[in-house]
């Protein structure tokens, strides 16, 4: 394939909040309960509510930056690129990256709006669903040939969630982000199935995707006091296998036949190693009696699931032992780990290096991804303009300039004071 001919659907990309974004969706009761950004003193922008910070850290926002300036320190939007929070900037990247759709997962909120959540009161439902109505009305909105939805849950209260899903689903949203591991946020497990019970039933009811992103079971990494922090950003991949346990093994795969799950970020290494573990556990351990219904386990994992990575080159060549249809790709923008402006070359070069052929190409690139969230690429865009040739093309002058951050911060405000 040549990689003109791509189409590339990113279905973890990430949005950093602009900080207007609760303004047109709060009710006016409780627009000063609203969460809001502030500038400190070191001219750090931090998002706060409820009288709590949460900073917006720098490997959020590092796309466009000398990799040497990369770090967790706090950025101000000053510094980041405007597509990391501007839609309109965002899809111009999007298109010189050769990029038909993207899916982006919060920031501020946490991936699993665990930092919303952690306030367990109706002004939070309310937050919630202002955040859902500016993601969905407002960024996928502005662009809906270009974006795949994702909401918010109040993952603290059952009949909230239930409603929620039914709400934005209404609103054509087939996605929503919710904790790996919700007992390490203080709730039930995915074990319980009276508290995640009619949760799961609704997702099954409004065909909507349950999403699970690395780095919301960060608590499951027991590191030693003196480990650096590449551990923790190496290992984070393995929280989806111990995600998919629960999952596997516990009621929610087993006992509803329509739930599906999107594991984000997590790349799909540990998928070969953890279905084999799985199904020789089943077939050696009987005395466990664990029924999977006449099927093996990993039967039952890749009717439910799907997994993304951003490069994988040697677990692309065990594709089919994998599951070629439980395969998809990401971008992972403005993260440090994407590839921007050259996605498709890597993406290419790794498919090419693994062997795959145009069939396993489209399907992982696109054809997996759209089918699993029920998204249709060609509604709005033709095929022929959807290719990366296609988007390239209308997007030649986007500048892929690596700048520094004082040099994005200069430029920031000089597009203020040319607009003031």
């Amino acid at each position: 394939m040549n990689v003109d001919d791509l189409i590339l659907v990113s279905i973890d990309d990430h949005v950093v909040e602009p900080p207007d974004m609760f303004a047109r969706h709060v009710p006016a009761k409780y627009v000063d309960e609203a969460p809001r950004v502030v500038t400190d003193d070191n001219g750090v922008d931090q998002w706060i509510y409820q009288g709590r910070p949460t900073g917006v850290s720098g490997l959020n926002a590092v796309v466009s930056w000398p990799a040497e300036e990369w770090g967790r320190d706090p950025a101000g939007f000053a510094e980041m690129r405007p597509g990391v929070y501007d839609v309109h900037e965002r899809v111009r990247d999007m298109s010189r990256n050769g990029i038909l759709a993207s899916m982006c997962f919060p920031t501020f909120t946490g991936f699993s709006a665990r930092h919303l959540n952690q306030h367990k009161d109706p002004v939070t439902v309310i937050m919630v669903q202002a955040y859902n109505d500016w993601h969905i009305d407002e960024w996928a909105g502005a662009y809906p040939d270009r974006f795949i939805p994702i909401a918010l849950l109040p993952t603290w209260n059952p009949e909230a969630m239930c409603a929620e899903i039914r709400r934005v689903a209404a609103k054509g949203c087939r996605a929503v982000t919710m904790p790996e591991l919700p007992h390490l946020e203080g709730l039930p497990s995915y074990h319980d199935i009276e508290y995640w019970g009619p949760v799961f039933a609704t997702l099954c009811e409004q065909n909507v995707v349950m999403c699970l992103h690395i780095g919301t079971g960060f608590g499951a990494i027991s590191m030693a006091k003196d480990a650096p922090i590449d551990n923790l950003i190496v290992l984070a991949t393995q929280i989806s296998a111990i995600a998919a346990q629960d999952l596997v093994w516990g009621p929610a795969m087993r006992s509803y036949p329509d739930l599906k799950f999107a594991f984000s970020e997590g790349g799909i290494g540990w998928i070969p190693f953890y279905l084999d573990r799985c199904d020789r556990h089943y077939t050696n351990q009987k005395w466990l009696r664990r029924d999977f219904g006449g099927r093996l386990p990993s039967e039952v994992f890749r009717e439910h699931a799907l997994a993304c990575y951003v490069t994988d080159k040697t677990s692309l060549k065990l594709r089919h032992e994998i599951g070629i249809d439980n395969i998809a790709w990401e971008c992972d923008y403005p993260h440090s780990d994407c590839f921007w402006p050259d996605a498709p070359e890597q993406v290419l070069a790794e498919l090419t290096d693994a062997g795959a052929d145009d069939a396993d190409i489209n399907k992982i690139t696109w054809e997996n991804a759209c089918r699993f969230f029920g998204w249709d690429p060609f509604a709005r865009t033709p095929r022929e303009r959807a290719t990366v040739g296609a988007l390239r093309a209308t997007a030649s002058d986007v500048d892929v300039s690596i700048r520094p951050r004082k040099e994005w911060a200069r430029l920031y405000a000089q597009k203020q004071l040319a607009q003031a």
